[in-house]
């Protein structure tokens, strides 16, 4: 077994995980980057790491199925999850399955330092003056099915009575702010 490392880094986009890596060990913590559940799952072996970045997204899978898994391997492991896909489906299901904070993409290093940090919740948060708009929950509600199909694209689109294709290209757009 190796030294424990302070952060590991999971991520299927390349450029982002090497950019946060570096960054990361510009202000001295050791850092290990995976870029599949294969490679998550053997590093967090080897290294036991204390903070987990994990990416929501990999490949065509989620990566809230890992969540379990790299809990059992690292027990005090603390993760945040990264997205660009955000959801309240997904961020109350990476919650529950034991992550500590989720955040939205495009994020600094900073935010996510201190996220790992922030391991109460903020009563005093503000809520949003008006409702979300009808975009917004399309959106919500085709995140919503697609974890309760456990990332599964074609029985998502069943379920919502579309097309494979049109969902594919619903999944691919930034998601919709309010």
């Amino acid at each position: 077994m190796t030294d424990p490392l302070d952060f590991l880094i999971i991520d299927d986009d390349d450029v982002f995980a090497s950019i946060l890596c570096r960054s990361l060990k510009r202000r001295g913590y050791s850092v290990a980057v995976a870029n599949s559940e294969a490679e998550a799952i053997a590093l967090a072996n080897q290294g036991l790491p204390s903070h987990i970045v994990l990416d929501l997204k990999l490949g065509d899978t989620s990566g809230l199925h890992l969540i379990p898994t790299l809990l059992s391997r690292s027990p005090g492991c603390k993760i945040v999850v990264l997205t660009g896909y955000s959801s309240i489906p997904t961020t109350v299901e990476a919650i529950k399955l034991g992550a500590i904070n989720y955040l939205c993409k495009p994020v600094s290093v900073d935010d996510i330092v201190e996220a790992f940090g922030q391991t109460r919740g903020n009563p005093d948060l503000a809520l949003p003056a008006t409702p979300p708009s009808v975009d917004r929950l399309e959106w919500e509600h085709i995140n919503k099915v697609l974890a309760d199909n456990q990332g599964n694209i074609s029985a998502t689109a069943r379920a919502l009575g579309m097309h494979r294709r049109t969902l594919q290209r619903k999944l691919q757009k930034k998601p919709v702010n309010s």
